[in-house]
């Protein structure tokens, strides 16, 4: 059985009266996933247009540890 069938299967089970918080839940899942979208979306677009020389440059893993304070 599918987790979606499982959920369908509990879902006949919740009283009606927390039906509401089922919705509200389910809503909020789906929203977050929809802004987290968007947002890496538009990260994505300003990567492409920035015209800075320099976003294709890398740096040892090691020396930004180290830039940063941090022993590996």
């Amino acid at each position: 059985m599918s987790n979606k069938d499982k959920c369908m299967q509990l879902l006949n089970d919740v009283p009606e009266y927390k039906l509401g918080y089922v919705l509200a839940y389910l809503q909020g899942l789906l929203a977050d996933e929809t802004a987290d979208d968007a947002f890496c979306e538009q990260l994505y677009h300003e990567y492409l247009n920035d015209t800075d020389p320099e976003k294709h440059d890398t740096i040892p893993l090691q020396s930004l540890a180290d830039e940063l304070g941090i022993s590996l």
